[in-house]
């Protein structure tokens, strides 16, 4: 089967894949609660830096973050290897759409929660940490979920840069054996095999979550 000719090529470039996901997963959860309490800040300059930073990395295109990091960089003395120009742009730009996730969940949560915790005497830190983030953290899976899923499908781009991912093998397959549709659609496949544990691990932490606050 055509399926079993082509699948051995595609390997390493999950593999790829799979690693560029975890670590710009990774490096876009450390942002986004850094950014999202940022936004939250009392301080003016702390909101409007971080106000800047999600704006840029959300109102910018990807790919053009992609090529400053792979191609531009290195003229400003900063060499970056293509997995780390991958994790680095896809973790910031990510990692700018999940800030505000953070920062709308932690909003959503009544401020009487907040007046309780004073009332028992309870630090700012205190509350956040045993009050509002557990809370918060529920309204925040579901669209974690949702963007690691995006950052997933936005690792195809990285091709562009030369990393040899999953659609960088695709293509090379293509290119060498002339099989478009069959090398494609095993590429699109293999992407949405890919997803499902994203999804199906996201709701599972979302139910054992709910079942131990029940």
């Amino acid at each position: 089967m055509i399926i079993f000719e082509l699948l051995p090529g595609l390997l390493p470039g999950v593999r790829i894949t799979l690693l560029l996901t975890a670590l710009s997963a990774s490096l876009a959860l450390i942002i986004a609660f850094i950014v999202g309490f940022a936004r939250l800040s009392k301080y003016r300059p702390v909101r409007f830096l971080a106000t800047v930073f999600v704006e840029f990395f959300r109102g910018t295109s990807l790919l053009v973050q992609l090529f400053w990091a792979y191609f531009v960089l290195p003229f400003f003395g900063i060499e970056l290897t293509a997995m780390q120009a991958g994790v680095l742009t896809l973790g910031l730009h990510y990692g700018a759409y999940a800030s505000e996730i953070v920062r709308s969940s932690i909003l959503a949560i009544p401020k009487g929660q907040t007046e309780a915790g004073i009332s028992l005497n309870m630090t700012r830190v205190q509350i956040m940490q045993r009050i509002i983030l557990p809370q918060a953290f529920l309204r925040m899976l579901p669209p974690f979920g949702n963007t690691f899923i995006e950052m997933l499908k936005g690792t195809s781009l990285v091709s562009l840069i030369t990393l040899s991912d999953l659609m960088f093998q695709g293509v090379m397959i293509r290119s060498t054996t002339l099989r478009t549709t069959e090398t494609f659609a095993l590429v699109l496949l293999l992407y949405f095999i890919i997803a499902i544990p994203f999804t199906l691990g996201v709701r599972w932490l979302e139910r054992t979550l709910v079942r131990g606050r029940a």
